[in-house]
């Protein structure tokens, strides 16, 4: 056997082998499509968490702006609550100068002073009606410890007992809350004499 056929027999290397193991191998570098992919991916990400820290600094600041506002309208309505109502006394007020000034003539007139009066108390009525402010009025009615103060009890035959018999002073409700309770004397029943008692207790 020569050489060259000893030569010509050594196993050659397989090319389709090589391709193979190159295509398979996990430690073979990324193409550049990919890289650019994830790229672009990591700027997307980027992007949307830099629009979301801008949003939420926006909204913290409406928030604060909001509560700032909120704070000033409410310290204005504490102050200016009361306005609408006292210029519904200023003409009650008037009235009521006018009134003393007419009583100081001359020829003042307990009539006319009772009429002027009248109609300063109308007047007054009508600017606490504007505002919801009721009287509490409890004439003859159960009484209400809720919305009455008892100043006394007195004995009344005449009345059921825990009956509004005098209104000293009326009270007043705003808005349906009691503001002052009105202070009544109420009745009670009769207390039965010594007598009466001790027959009761012998029977």
């Amino acid at each position: 056997m020569s050489d060259t056929d000893v030569t010509d027999e050594q196993p050659q290397d397989n090319p389709g082998e090589t391709e193979a193991w190159h295509e398979g191998d996990s430690h073979a570098p990324l193409e550049a499509d990919s890289v650019e992919e994830l790229q672009a991916k990591l700027t997307e990400a980027e992007n949307r968490a830099q629009e979301n820290w801008e949003k939420l600094l926006r909204t913290n600041a409406e928030m604060d702006n909001l509560r700032r506002r909120t704070e000033r309208e409410l310290e204005s309505a504490h102050k200016y609550a009361l306005e609408r109502f006292a210029q519904e006394l200023l003409a009650v007020r008037d009235s009521l100068e006018m009134g003393v000034a007419a009583a100081e003539q001359e020829e003042a007139s307990v009539e006319k002073i009772k009429e002027g009066t009248e109609l300063t108390l109308r007047m007054l009525e009508g600017a606490m009606d504007k505002f919801n402010i009721q009287p509490i009025d409890p004439q003859d009615e159960p009484f209400d410890p809720e919305r009455h103060q008892a100043m006394s009890t007195v004995e009344t035959p005449d009345k059921a007992p825990n009956t509004v018999i005098n209104v000293m002073q009326k009270g007043y409700l705003l808005n349906d809350r009691l503001i002052r309770p009105a202070m009544v004397i109420v009745s009670r029943a009769p207390e039965a004499d010594d007598k009466g008692t001790k027959v009761d207790q012998q029977a």
